[in-house]
């Protein structure tokens, strides 16, 4: 084992909105953190905040056997080859939470155990919910909230309780930001016709790039995006790319279950009152966010009510 990896116990990055880009941390990840020894993976997360795409990414090919697509997989493999006693795959995905419809704790526990006695890979989702009957924890655990985190477990934790408690509470500002990028970007795309060039993230807001400065209020921009929350507007899925707010917006997303379920759940939403130049990427920054904390210093606004 590398000194490196030795050493790692925790990592945290932004969980990026849309399929492409949580497809490709999940593939980042698992160069960087995944032993060929690692057999039990643990994933933590609420619906929608990404765990499938995470781990599409992260193992690319894995049959998943309930994904955010709705494709649910009968009967689950882990447990067809463990009734079977042959484990033919080298790795197997369960939904501990969706099996738990179909079987009890100790059945999905004991072909978790099978499975990784038989030297397969097992990567659960909601492994939280196993834990405590499993009795081991994973070699690596992940939780997907507002943030991606990444931890190696010892005997001195994290647990997965820990991190759940994290992840649950955070996925909210990334749902509201999420929804509030979403009805800004329709007000920049619709009355002032402009496109954006690059998509980031902040804690608890958002950034959007462009790379030449538009000649825009953000105070007025703000207001405008305001008056639209304010309506109180409905947000459900539409398509793999598209969300509905309300009953005649149609908006291009390609991260449409990651959001509020109306306007009115966004708090605190505003627009950092200047613009932002990014030297590096060379482009103008306007930073949204979905937080009643106050930014007294750009450069630690990823680090502010820690």
């Amino acid at each position: 084992m590398s000194l490196n990896i030795d050493q790692f116990r925790y990592a945290t990055y932004f969980a990026p909105r849309g399929k492409k880009r949580m497809q490709s941390l999940g593939n980042q990840v698992s160069q960087r953190y995944l032993l060929p020894t690692d057999k039990l993976i643990g994933v933590i997360g609420d619906a929608g905040s990404g765990k499938s795409l995470f781990i599409k990414g992260m193992f690319p090919g894995l049959e998943l056997t309930n994904d955010d697509d709705g494709i649910n997989t009968r009967p689950c493999p882990l447990m067809r080859d463990y009734g079977c006693s042959r484990f033919t795959a080298h790795s197997y995905h369960l939904d501990a939470r969706f099996e738990l419809a179909f079987h009890q704790v100790y059945e999905l526990v004991e072909a978790i155990q099978a499975a990784l006695k038989d030297n397969s890979r097992v990567i659960v989702e909601h492994f939280d919910a196993l834990y405590d009957n499993l009795h081991q924890n994973a070699n690596l655990l992940i939780g997907i909230g507002e943030e991606i985190i990444i931890a190696r477990p010892t005997l001195f934790g994290p647990e997965p309780a820990e991190l759940k408690n994290v992840v649950f509470r955070t996925i909210q500002y990334r749902r509201m930001a999420h929804t509030a990028e979403d009805c800004l970007v329709h007000v920049l795309e619709e009355e002032y016709h402009l496109k954006i060039d690059v998509h980031g993230d902040v804690k608890h807001g958002f950034i959007l790039g462009f790379t030449k400065k538009p000649r825009v209020s953000l105070k007025q921009l703000e207001k405008k995006v305001r008056a639209l929350l304010d309506q109180h507007l409905p947000v459900t899925y539409r398509d793999y790319e598209h969300i509905q707010i309300g009953p005649n917006i149609t908006q291009h997303c390609t991260g449409p279950r990651t959001h509020v379920k109306n306007t009115d759940q966004i708090e605190h939403f505003r627009i950092l009152d200047q613009w932002i130049y990014d030297d590096n990427l060379k482009v103008y920054q306007l930073i949204g966010l979905v937080s009643k904390e106050v930014v007294h210093d750009i450069h630690k606004i990823n680090h502010y009510a820690e």
